[in-house]
């Protein structure tokens, strides 16, 4: 059996949407209201019955403790309201939770982040922990909780077909939840309890990140680093990446070389070697930062929406363009296909 748990508040706008997709693919829906003051739990009812209320007190790992409690198997798939489902061969989820051996194994769900920003809308994919054995596994942390085994013991993690949509960080969504100074007030509520978890720290410099005080980022970021790190953790992946973005829109281009360090344990992805194009093209080392866009057009697939192809491509238009070499420019401006930019660079070219 397979129980959906979710914990929400003030979700109108996005629990039907989020509901009506899982519904295909779960046994139960479990919902854990933290003190909705709109149609929520009305909404919720045309989806279940298994609707309980839980007093806030400013720790999200208790509320995502007591809503799988209430789940009447042990198999659990977690969503927050604003992840949608998108794809799903529900015999993947059969096959990964029959099998004894997954037992004591957390499932690993594609979330696919819509961002909207100053710049457009960009999509920027991540593999995330959210299906588990609630027989072995509870989470942990009062913000970004994370799953822990109950015993204490490191677990193994495996990849599942399931793809969602999270429009969370839209700007319509951030207006409404001001969910970025929220996160900032627990993490540091958080560090209070534990100054020595370099976890808090990296989401403390990914909130000023998301509110572009990158200097106040990239504080928090160099401390986390100064932690003994296993830079395998999909989390020091992204410190390191987001780190290396926040140094750039800080016009520190030259100490984001330090990055260079990475090259031995990223070398297999993509997005690693997009940073290091974008760092050396930066520093006007033009030829590095062309290798670098070449190397990302030789992978299969990437978490940032177009690093495998236009986004790479036109940067290596720009480098030619910027070097005088128009032909060249141009050429590889054809290859990012309908990209907005790379057609307006062509036809600002052919003026």
């Amino acid at each position: 059996m397979l129980s959906l748990c979710m914990i929400v508040k003030d979700e109108e706008k996005n629990l039907k949407n989020c509901l009506s997709k899982a519904a295909n693919f779960v046994d139960e829906i479990i919902i854990v209201d933290t003190g909705s003051n709109d149609d929520t739990k009305v909404i919720a009812k045309e989806f279940t019955d298994k609707i309980y209320d839980f007093q806030w007190c400013d720790d999200f790992s208790k509320a995502r403790n007591f809503s799988i409690s209430k789940a009447s198997g042990d198999w659990i798939l977690v969503l927050d309201a604003d992840e949608f489902i998108s794809e799903v061969p529900k015999c993947s989820i059969g096959k990964f939770i029959m099998d004894s051996l997954n037992k004591d194994k957390v499932g690993r769900i594609r979330r696919v982040n819509v961002i909207e920003d100053s710049t457009g809308i960009r999509k920027y994919g991540e593999r995330v922990n959210r299906l588990f054995n609630r027989k072995y596994f509870k989470y942990e942390g009062i913000i970004h909780e994370q799953i822990v085994s109950i015993d204490g013991r490191d677990y193994k993690a495996e990849s599942v077909d399931i793809s969602i949509e999270h429009v969370g960080y839209t700007k319509e969504v951030l207006r409404r939840t001001n969910k970025i100074r929220r996160n900032i007030d627990l993490l540091k509520k958080a560090l209070k309890n534990n100054s020595e978890d370099p976890y808090i720290y990296f989401q403390l410099g990914k909130s000023y990140y998301m509110l572009k005080d990158y200097e106040i980022s990239n504080l928090y970021f160099e401390k986390a680093l100064t932690f003994e790190l296993n830079f395998n953790l999909e989390y020091v992946e992204d410190l390191v990446e987001t780190y290396g973005y926040s140094l750039i829109n800080s016009g520190r281009y030259s100490e984001a070389l330090v990055l260079e360090n990475c090259f031995e344990v990223y070398e297999k992805f993509s997005d690693f070697h997009f940073l290091m194009g974008l760092i050396y093209m930066n520093n006007a080392m033009f030829e590095r930062a062309i290798n670098c866009f070449l190397k990302c057009t030789e992978f299969l697939d990437s978490n940032v929406e177009g690093v495998t192809t236009y986004s790479s491509y036109y940067n290596i238009g720009v480098i030619y363009e910027m070097l005088g070499f128009s032909e060249k420019s141009i050429e590889y401006y054809n290859m990012c296909g309908d990209y907005e930019p790379a057609i307006n660079r062509i036809k600002a070219r052919s003026n």
